[in-house]
């Protein structure tokens, strides 16, 4: 199994060099060049097995540069009941909403409350190893993030040897929960700062860091390479599709479908990567019928699935589900890449004027390629609230501002189109990392408290639901960041850290 860069595939490296490397030389990212093909006796296999088993069959098919017994221990050292609460870390929520099923794909059960877990917790195991057959120096690890991947990826690598992790935020940009998350790590290789600016200019900058010559001359002088915790790193992107096709085992199992029935899913989208790999998980043979990718008010996949148009020249919100909040979907890249059966040169000259015009546009061939399995839909503030507390107050199920997005956006589909395909919809985190929209949502005018843990035992209360321990253990925490900066000053950020002139 060999990997190469989107916008360059004479670039061909080894999946442990993907991984360790994080992005490619040429900026572009790395995709398998081919991708393993699943029958449906095969998938029927994965039925009999548990979460662990169905990682380690799926990781092993795509790291062929790992031996089993190192897939075994990345596997088990991440998937763990203490860091789960139970032997199934992605377990399904079957509800009602009104007359239509709602397959609720739990993501939010590790250690920070956000599907980021099932990716982060895995990582620094497949990163370290990769580091091991690569190379002797340590990686620094850059994270750009709208709020649920820097504690994520801050936890996963926590005193991680070898590893420096540096994480950037929007300084107005994400809850104040994710922000106690960052602020309150612990670890003696962790660093956070906050950026004068939104999540794309977060993103943009550590991508420039990973591409600035000199600066990565400056930190091989110094014994340290670069590396990527954002899904822009194969090892972030690979672990996740494991959860579709368990999710897909465990629906076989319950009695929801039956082997070889398609399913749809639907999914609170901001990068890209989390339905990026439910699109690998198509794509290896997992059955699903339609793609249903939901966007807040920062609707730019939205108009870009309907018209083949992708232009981030547009205002930017600040939401109630800020970890969607982005205009430049990175991820998008690798799908580009893929859907025409790799044109690096197509797919170089759209980032290429993304990066210059701030938009591209796509052929017809390729729009209609996506539009016969994606659909795009939108949901402001008020409507996620509405979903929120009608979800809530009259079917018994709290869910989070993100997986609220995705309810309403897969709603509209089935009342627009009929299509009653199974779904299994991404709940991506606990409504307690956002209280305060989630009691808004709940509270019906109540005056709110201003303390934000307040607000936790409030929504606790009024909701008769349990706050995730990691969450209520962070009240007495003592924050340990207040750093911000320019975004023109994230490299200056990076190199006084590492205390490196």
């Amino acid at each position: 199994m060999k990997y190469n860069s989107t916008t360059d595939k004479n670039i061909v490296v080894t999946a442990s060099q993907a991984i360790a490397r994080g992005i490619s030389s040429d900026g572009g990212l790395f995709v398998p060049v081919e991708i393993p093909q699943y029958s449906i006796a095969d998938i029927e296999a994965l039925t009999k097995l548990d979460y662990r088993g169905r990682a380690k069959k799926i990781l092993a098919d795509y790291l062929d540069d790992f031996t089993a017994e190192e897939i075994d221990e990345c596997v088990e050292k991440a998937y763990t009941t203490e860091k789960f609460g139970s032997d199934d870390p992605a377990p399904l929520s079957y509800q009602k909403f009104g007359d239509i099923d709602m397959n609720i794909l739990e993501l939010w059960h590790g250690p920070t409350s956000a599907f980021k877990d099932m990716a982060l917790q895995i990582l620094p195991h497949l990163l370290t190893k990769s580091l091991k057959k690569t190379t002797d120096k340590d990686a620094v690890i850059l994270v750009a993030t709208s709020g649920d991947t820097g504690k994520a990826a801050l936890e996963g690598f926590k005193d991680v040897d070898g590893t420096k992790i540096m994480v950037f935020y929007p300084v107005d940009g994400v809850s104040p929960m994710q922000k106690r998350q960052m602020t309150t790590q612990e670890g003696d290789n962790v660093a956070v700062c906050a950026i004068k600016g939104n999540f794309d200019d977060a993103q943009t900058g550590v991508k420039r860091i990973f591409t600035d010559d000199a600066l990565i001359k400056t930190l091989d002088e110094n014994g340290y390479l670069f590396s990527s915790a954002n899904s822009i790193n194969w090892g972030r992107l690979l672990p996740q599709i494991v959860y579709y096709f368990s999710a897909y085992a465990n629906m076989v199992n319950d009695g929801k479908i039956k082997l070889g029935d398609k399913v749809n899913v639907a999914v609170p989208t901001g990068n890209f990567g989390n339905i990026l790999a439910s699109y690998y998980a198509f794509r290896m043979g997992l059955p699903i019928n339609k793609f249903i990718c939901a966007s807040n008010s920062n609707n730019v996949l939205t108009d870009f699935i309907s018209t083949g148009t992708y232009d981030k020249n547009r205002s930017f919100y600040a939401t109630i589900s800020p970890s969607m909040d982005i205009l430049v979907s990175s991820n998008l890249e690798r799908f580009l890449y893929h859907v025409t059966d790799g044109d690096d040169k197509r797919v170089k000259e759209w980032m290429t004027s993304l990066k210059t015009n701030g938009a591209y546009s796509v052929g017809s061939d390729v729009k209609e390629k996506i539009t016969s399995i994606f659909t795009g839909g939108f949901c402001d503030d008020i409507k996620t609230k509405e979903i929120i507390g009608e979800f809530f107050n009259k079917y018994g199920y709290l869910c989070d501002t993100h997986t609220a997005v995705a309810v309403s956006v897969y709603k509209d589909y089935v009342e627009t189109t009929g299509d009653k395909t199974p779904t299994i919809i991404d709940s991506t985190a606990s409504p307690y990392k956002f209280s305060k929209a989630v009691l808004e949502s709940v509270a019906d005018g109540d005056t709110l408290p201003a303390d934000e843990f307040e607000m936790v035992d409030l929504l606790s209360s009024k909701t008769s639901t349990d706050v995730p321990a990691p969450l209520a253990a962070l009240k007495d925490k003592e924050t340990r960041f207040t750093n911000v900066c320019d975004k023109e000053d994230m490299a200056r950020f990076v190199l006084n850290t590492l205390g490196v002139k």
